[in-house]
């Protein structure tokens, strides 16, 4: 229990902190990037899925049903209410605040390459598809903690590559790799963060 709560700790800074890198990055290009085409990569937002329930549809057009699903959920909200009424839509700084860790690592997956690239090189990832699949690693593990599963000693399904700077005995199919990311970024979002010291704590205990 101990655990989970440590990770969920980290993943809603970690969350809170690249919503806010994509929605200042996309939203200088335009205050509806998340539901504009435009702004995406093309294989995103054009190419079509060609198997399964949305085939004939766009990851985007998915994408964009999931988010209008969390929307309908909090409509209630304020922030909501008034943007809805002043402007007909959520721009992206509001927007991002109805989005689940899951929803912002697919549309982080859908960025321009060169948009991917900007936000990654932050956190000191290799490059922007190294990074989406950091977040898409960390979704699973938020979503491991947060239905109160067994994290200790889990096998990971979805697996991040070890950086190549890193110790190559890390193994990225157990929890204690993603732990090792998440230290990573919590030390670009917040340096004086003792969250490690409380990991180091716990495994110690």
């Amino acid at each position: 229990k101990k655990l989970r709560l440590l990770a969920l700790d980290a993943l809603e800074r970690i969350e809170m902190a690249v919503r806010v890198d994509v929605a200042h990055l996309l939203g200088q290009r335009d205050s509806s990037a998340h539901e504009n085409p435009a702004c995406l990569h093309g294989n995103f937002a054009k190419k079509l899925i060609t198997k399964g329930q949305d085939q004939g549809k766009t990851q985007h057009q998915v994408w964009l049903a999931k988010y209008q699903s969390l929307l309908r959920r909090a409509h209630k909200e304020p922030f909501v209410q008034h943007n809805r009424q002043a402007y007909g839509a959520l721009p992206i700084w509001a927007a991002i605040e109805v989005w689940d860790f899951g929803l912002l690592s697919k549309l982080f997956a859908g960025m321009q390459h060169a948009d991917q690239l900007t936000i990654a090189t932050m956190y000191g990832a290799a490059d922007g598809q190294t990074f989406a699949q950091w977040l898409r690693s960390l979704n699973f593990i938020r979503n491991v903690s947060a239905h109160h599963s067994r994290l200790w000693n889990l096998n990971v399904v979805e697996r991040s590559a070890v950086p190549t700077d890193w110790l190559a005995t890390l193994d990225n199919a157990r929890p204690f790799f993603y732990f090792c990311l998440m230290q990573q970024l919590l030390g670009v979002i917040c340096p004086n963060s003792t969250w490690g010291q409380r990991l180091a704590g716990l495994l110690d205990g």
